[in-house]
C-alpha cells in the first residue's frame, strides 16, 4: 500500500522528518518498506530555464530548420538549433540547456548535448510541452506568456512539487489502515501517547449536497443480506465527463493509481482516503432504472471492464440491473457494459458494505485482485458508507457540475456495532513483559478511538470501533495497545535464567537426522509443504469423510482452508510440480503433521512420506522393465528405513486404503507402522499428476515409540568363502514371498546372508492349476569357518523341510 506525505498532512500535522515518520509507521505495525520521491514531472525539470528568442533566422543548410539565438539570463547568448515550426523571435521558451535530462514517453531518459546539426552548433533544445512532460502537445514549441521572467528555472515557474510515498507492507489484519485517514489516525495515537502531540485528525467537512426540488425514487433490492450487511447509493444527474483538476491528479498519481475521468477519479479517491470503495454506474444503461444485489444461476457470463468474459458461479455476489443483468462483481470488478464514458451524464453512485468471505472468493476465482477486493477481505468499515457516498457526491457536484437526484438510498437491516472486549491488567503484563499503568492503557485506547465502558483497578471493558474488524478477543486488544506504547519500550532482561533437561531417549532429533541423512544419500530429496491444501481436493480421496477435515478461515488464501489430514496430497503436489518442470526422475520425502477431527477431538500425527516416480534414466538397456519395479525400490528403501530404527521383526499384509490402487503395510502385532503402494490413477487424475506415483507413510509416532536405535547391530565384512545355492520351487499363487523368505530366515538362521528371487513362472500345464514357481538363490556363510559340504546339504534339507511345513512348497 501507498501512502502520500503531501496527501496525509491534509488530515494530520506532522512534522517529523521522512526517516523519523517512517520509524514511526514501522513501529505502529505499519511497516515502511520504501521510501520514494514522486515528482509531478519526471526529473523535476531540472536543467531547464526560461529563454527568450532574440534572433530567428532560416538555417542556411536545411530548409525545415530555424537557426536562433536565446536568452537564458546568461552573460553569452545560446545558439539553439529548432525545428519546430512555431519559433520566432520575442517569444518566451522552454529551454533544455546542455547535461539536461529529458525523458520519453515510455520514460527513458536521454542527455542534450552540445553538437552540430547540418553544419551549425546548437547549444540546447526549444522544448514542446510533451518533452518536458507538461502534456501531449508535439505540434510546436511550448511558448509562455510575454512577461514570463527570462532566465528563470522552469521548475520555480511552474511550482513543480514533490512528494514523499510510504511502500507500507499492510499485514491482512490491519483493516483500519488502508487509507490515509486510518494511517493518519494511528499516526494521531502513537504521536499523543510518545511525543506528546496536542493536535486531532482533521477529517473532510461534508457540505450540504444540491438536492433536486422534486427527488427521483430509485428502487434497490438486496437479495442476499448476508453477503450485502449494508447498500448505500445515490443519483446525480446533469454530470459533465472531463479531466480531473491538477490536485487529483497529483494525489492518485503520487500513490500509482492512473486519473481516467473526474468521476473515476473521485470513487478513487475517496477509496484511497477513507478506505472505502465506491462504484459508478452510468444510469442510462441501468436496465428497469432499478438495482438488485443477487446471485445468478451457475455458469452465467459477465464480460468485466478488461474486456473478458468470465463464466460465473452460484456464489458470486452481483450487482444486477432491473433486468437481471449482470453490472458488477460485487466489491471486485465492474462491467463493460454499465460503466462511465465520456458521454455519461447521469451516474448512479454505490457505496456498499460486503462480507469479506463472499469478496475474497470471488477476487480469487476470478484473479481479479482490485484495490477494492483487498480493502474488503480485510474487513470494510460498514458504519461509513453513508459518510464516504456524501464525501464522493459532493465531489462530483463539485467538479463534474452535477445535481443530487435521490435521497440516499441506505439499506442496513442489521447494524453492526462495535465489539464489547474486556482486557486484564495482569494478562497485559503477562503477555507484553512490562508493567503499562492503568492510566496510561486508558489513554492509549481513547487514543486509539475505543470507548470504554466500564472498569475497576484489574480488569477494563471496551468498545472496539467497526473498523477494527480483526480486533474481537483480548490478545487482539493486548496487540493495540503494544502497539502504541512501543515495542521498544518493553525492557530486555538482562539477565537470562534456563532449566538444564536432558533429552527423551531415543531422541527424535537425532533419529530423524539419521533417516534424512540416509535417504540423501541414496539420491532423495527433502521437501517441506505447507500444511494446508486446497479445498478442490475434497472428494478427491484426501479424507474418508467430510468430518474428519479441519476447516480454517485463511484470510490470505481462500482456497487454502483445509488443514491437512494426511501427507500424500502434499506429496503429490510436489511429484506434478516436478513434472511441470519437465523433471522424469523424482525422489522426495518429508516429515511433516497431518491433521483430523477423529472421534469428535482435533488430533494432530507425525508423519514420513517418502515418494518415488521414475526411478531410473530413459535408456535402452532398461527397456522392457516394468515401471512397477519402482515398487520393489520403494519397498526396499522402506524397510531399510526400518532396519535403522532397529525394527525387524514386522510383517507384511495387505493394506486396503482408498489412497492406494493396491498397497501393503507393515505391522509388529496390531501397530501399524507404514502403509506402501501405488497411488490410485484417479486421485492421480483429479491432481493432474502422470502415473505411476509411489509412495510409503510412515506413522512417525509410532516408530519413534517403537525404535531401539541402541540395538541396531553391524556385521564385520566375512573372512569366509560364501556358498550358494539355487532352488525352484512349487507352491500355491496364493502364497505371498514374505512368506517364503520368513520361513528360510528361520531355517538357516543366522547363517543366512542373502535370499535373491530371481525369477517367477507360471504355467498350468507345466505346474498344475493354481500353482506357480520360484527361482531362489539361498547364499549362505559361516563367520567362523569354511562350509563342509555336510553342514551346507544340512542346512538346505532344513530350509526345505520348513518351507513344506509352512507354505506347502515343493522342489520342482
Amino acid at each position: 500500500m501507498k501512502i502520500s506525505l503531501n496527501w496525509l498532512r491534509n488530515y494530520l500535522d506532522v512534522e517529523m522528518s521522512v526517516s523519523q515518520l517512517a520509524d514511526l509507521l514501522t513501529e505502529i505495525g505499519l511497516e515502511v518498506e520504501g521510501v520514494e520521491t514522486h515528482e509531478q514531472v519526471k526529473g523535476g525539470m531540472e536543467g531547464i530555464v526560461i529563454g527568450e528568442v532574440k534572433t530567428c533566422d532560416k538555417h542556411p543548410n536545411a530548409d525545415r530548420l530555424s537557426l536562433t539565438t536565446v536568452d537564458v539570463g546568461r552573460e553569452d547568448h545560446l545558439q539553439v538549433v529548432c525545428g519546430a515550426p512555431n519559433v520566432a523571435a520575442g517569444q518566451k521558451v522552454l529551454v533544455a540547456t546542455v547535461g539536461t535530462t529529458l525523458y520519453d514517453k515510455e520514460g527513458n531518459p536521454w542527455k542534450i548535448k552540445k553538437g552540430k546539426i547540418r553544419g551549425e552548433v546548437s547549444e540546447g533544445m526549444i522544448c514542446a510541452a510533451d518533452e518536458v512532460g507538461l502534456g501531449d502537445d508535439h505540434s510546436g514549441i511550448m511558448v509562455l506568456e510575454p512577461d514570463t521572467e527570462t532566465g528563470k528555472l522552469a521548475k520555480d515557474h511552474f511550482e513543480l512539487k514533490e512528494d514523499t510515498v510510504f511502500e507500507i507492507g499492510l499485514t491482512p489484519n490491519r483493516s483500519d489502515a488502508t487509507s490515509h485517514i486510518g494511517v493518519a489516525k494511528d499516526l494521531a495515537a502513537a504521536l499523543k501517547v510518545n511525543h506528546g502531540f496536542k493536535g486531532e485528525v482533521k477529517l473532510p467537512e461534508i457540505i450540504d449536497l444540491p438536492m433536486s426540488v422534486n427527488p427521483e425514487e430509485v428502487k434497490v433490492l438486496v437479495e442476499n443480506s448476508q453477503a450485502c450487511p449494508r447498500f448505500s447509493g445515490i443519483l446525480i444527474r446533469d454530470l459533465e465527463i472531463k479531466p480531473s483538476p491538477g490536485w487529483l491528479v497529483d494525489c492518485l498519481s503520487a500513490i500509482g493509481v492512473r486519473p481516467i475521468n473526474n468521476i473515476v477519479d473521485v470513487t478513487n479517491f475517496v477509496l484511497h482516503e477513507m478506505g472505502q470503495p465506491l462504484h459508478a454506474y452510468d444510469w442510462s444503461k441501468v436496465g428497469g432504472h432499478e438495482v438488485r444485489v443477487k446471485t445468478l444461476p451457475e455458469g452465467s457470463k459477465f464480460t468485466t471492464l478488461d474486456e473478458q468474459e468470465r463464466s460465473l458461479t452460484s456464489n458470486d455476489l452481483m450487482i444486477c440491473d432491473g433486468n437481471d443483468a449482470g453490472m458488477c462483481i460485487a466489491g471486485v470488478f465492474g462491467g463493460q457494459g454499465s460503466g462511465v464514458t465520456a458521454d455519461s451524464t447521469s451516474i448512479f453512485l454505490e457505496s456498499a458494505h460486503f462480507d469479506s468471505k463472499w469478496v475474497r472468493r470471488s477476487s480469487t476465482r476470478h484473479l481479479l485482485f482490485t484495490d477494492a477486493a483487498k480493502v474488503f477481505e480485510k474487513g470494510s468499515d460498514p458504519n461509513i458508507c453513508v459518510y464516504a457516498l456524501r464525501r464522493a457526491a459532493a465531489l462530483i457536484c463539485e467538479l463534474a457540475g452535477g445535481r443530487i437526484a435521490s435521497e440516499v438510498i441506505d439499506i442496513y437491516p442489521e447494524p453492526v456495532k462495535p465489539k464489547e472486549v474486556r482486557l486484564s491488567y495482569q494478562k497485559l503484563a503477562r503477555l507484553v513483559g512490562a508493567e503499562i499503568s492503568p492510566d496510561e492503557v486508558k489513554n492509549i485506547l481513547l487514543a486509539l478511538e475505543m470507548e470504554i465502558l466500564e472498569g475497576n483497578e484489574d480488569v477494563i471493558s471496551v468498545a472496539v470501533p467497526t473498523n477494527k474488524s480483526d480486533v474481537t478477543r483480548e490478545a487482539d486488544l493486548i496487540e493495540e495497545v503494544l502497539r502504541i506504547y512501543g515495542y521498544n519500550k518493553v525492557p530486555v532482561q538482562a539477565k537470562m535464567t534456563f532449566a538444564v533437561h536432558s533429552l527423551p531417549q531415543p531422541d527424535a532429533g537425532s533419529i530423524r537426522s539419521r533417516i534424512s541423512d540416509y535417504l540423501s544419500s541414496i539420491g532423495f530429496h527433502e521437501m517441506m509443504s505447507m500444511s494446508m491444501v486446497d479445498n478442490k481436493y475434497v472428494g478427491a480421496g484426501i479424507a474418508n469423510k467430510e468430518e474428519e477435515l479441519i476447516r480454517i478461515n485463511n484470510t490470505s488464501h481462500i482456497h487454502l482452508e483445509i488443514m491437512r489430514p494426511n501427507l500424500m496430497v502434499s506429496a503429490l503436489e510436489a511429484v506434478r510440480h516436478n513434472q511441470n518442470h519437465q523433471q522424469t526422475r523424482i525422489r522426495l520425502f518429508e516429515f511433516g503433521k497431518s491433521y483430523q477431527v477423529l472421534d469428535g477431538h482435533y488430533t494432530e500425527a507425525d508423519h514420513l512420506t517418502i515418494s518415488l516416480y521414475g526411478w531410473s534414466d530413459e535408456s535402452w538397456l532398461l527397456s522392457g522393465v516394468s515401471e512397477e519395479k519402482e515398487y520393489y525400490v520403494l519397498k526396499q528403501v522402506s524397510e531399510h528405513v526400518l532396519s535403522l530404527l532397529g525394527l525387524d521383526h514386522w510383517k507384511i499384509e495387505m493394506a486396503d486404503s482408498p489412497e492406494f490402487a493396491a498397497g501393503v503395510k507393515y505391522t509388529i502385532g496390531r501397530d501399524c507402522l507404514a502403509k506402501l503402494g501405488v497411488m490410485h490413477p484417479d486421485l492421480c487424475k483429479k491432481m493432474d499428476v502422470k502415473g505411476p506415483v509411489f509412495l510409503v507413510d510412515f506413522d512417525w509416532n509410532k516408530l519413534l515409540e517403537l525404535a531401539r536405535v541402541d540395538q541396531v547391530k553391524v556385521k564385520p565384512l566375512g573372512r569366509f568363502p560364501s556358498v550358494r545355492r539355487d532352488l525352484a520351487l512349487v507352491l500355491d499363487k496364493g502364497v505371498p514371498y514374505d512368506d517364503v523368505l520368513q520361513s528360510i530366515k528361520h531355517a538357516a538362521g543366522k547363517t543366512l546372508e542373502e535370499v535373491n528371487l530371481f525369477d517367477v513362472y507360471q504355467a498350468e500345464k507345466a505346474l498344475g492349476k493354481g500353482q506357480k514357481s520360484y527361482a531362489l538363490s539361498v547364499t549362505l556363510r559361516n563367520t567362523e569357518k569354511t562350509f563342509s559340504d555336510k553342514e551346507i546339504e544340512k542346512i538346505m534339507h532344513k530350509i526345505l523341510r520348513r518351507l513344506e511345513k509352512d507354505v506347502h512348497a515343493t522342489l520342482r
